[in-house]
């Protein structure tokens, strides 16, 4: 099963967050094979300050889903204020780094799309496949309802960014500066 997970950094947590760098590298080498993609949201005029982090993994079952999201060392230290995890879909059938545009480049965003009502984008654009880097739609922990979809994109900007969805149809659409992950 796939999940995604988005850790949204506490205001004032940087520090503790660069103090448990090695840690939290040390506890997602752990599931390296499990990975899809993964990667610090950023803000700033340098994207220079971190305010969460996507993990987008697959994992046997729900409970081994919370388990990695809430044993994760940034989390039990409350460097974040918040988790969102919901069951998710590899629509493109990859990973990160098997994304052609690799991951040299601060062009990158995550767009999430949360749901107003009928399933929407259940696919990507026919003219930004080239720059999609992940995408599928969240649903319900039994997987049989939407509940949003979540990108990963290149784009220009963050307003060419959100053009992946059709905004009107979402309750809200949330686009953040975004960044390969990984050990450098």
């Amino acid at each position: 099963m796939e999940f995604f997970c988005y850790h949204r950094d506490r205001p004032g947590s940087g520090a503790l967050r660069d103090k448990l760098i090695e840690e939290h590298w040390s506890y997602m080498d752990h599931f390296d094979a499990q990975l899809i993609a993964r990667g610090p949201t950023l803000d700033g005029d340098d994207r220079d300050i971190a305010t969460g982090s996507v993990h987008i993994v697959d994992l046997p079952d729900s409970a081994a889903a919370r388990a990695f999201a809430f044993d994760e060392p940034n989390y039990q230290a409350g460097v974040y204020r918040d988790v969102l995890l919901r069951r998710w879909r590899n629509v493109l059938g990859r990973t990160m780094w098997d994304f052609a545009g690799g991951r040299e480049g601060s062009d990158r965003y995550l767009v999430l799309g949360l749901g107003a009502g009928q399933p929407a984008d259940l696919v990507p654009p026919q003219d930004r496949q080239d720059d999609v880097v992940a995408y599928g739609p969240l649903l319900s922990d039994d997987g049989d309802t939407w509940l949003g979809t979540a990108v990963l994109v290149r784009a220009p900007d963050p307003g060419t960014a959100r053009t992946v969805l059709t905004p009107d149809l979402y309750a809200s659409v949330e686009v953040h500066a975004w960044e390969f992950g990984g050990r450098r």
